[in-house]
């Protein structure tokens, strides 16, 4: 039997392109864990995508994971089934333009290759405690990446 893990992530970003951070806390058996990272040059769906591939990546063995973020972005691609269409299209979207972020999305669709993974969509900057802490996680992470005056 799998693992239960509860995954929360965020990501954040000062510009777009800019600093960026990203925030995700893993749950299981009554233990969390809080992550966080960035980059002084990126974009806020990059940073999403990083949460939840940092936060499978922290896994050492494979586990049924609920992953909760505010991104539709990354959410969307999971359960509207984007990422066959891209796949099926040589990674170019609806517009025939190529897929941002392949590189990222490669990755993640490897882990959840590894893991049984169910996306939920939550409400940003809502009243869910973890998601604000997985935002304030990404904030401050993109702050150590932003030039100081």
């Amino acid at each position: 039997m799998l693992t239960k893990v509860v995954l929360y992530t965020d990501g954040a970003c000062s510009g777009n392109p800019g600093p960026g951070g990203w925030g995700c806390i893993l749950s299981a058996a009554g233990k969390a864990k809080e992550m966080s990272g960035g980059e002084e040059l990126t974009t806020n769906n990059r940073m999403e995508l990083m949460a939840v591939i940092k936060g499978l990546e922290a896994l050492n063995r494979p586990c049924e994971v609920d992953v909760y973020s505010d991104s539709a972005y990354v959410i969307n691609a999971f359960k509207q089934d984007w990422i066959s269409g891209w796949i099926k299209n040589g990674w170019k979207n609806s517009a025939k333009a190529p897929v941002a972020n392949v590189d990222l999305w490669m990755k993640l669709i490897d882990l959840t290759g590894t893991h049984k993974v169910n996306f939920h969509k939550v409400k940003g900057h809502a009243d869910n405690e973890l998601n604000n802490r997985c935002d304030r996680l990404a904030v401050e992470a993109a702050s150590r990446f932003s030039k100081k005056g």
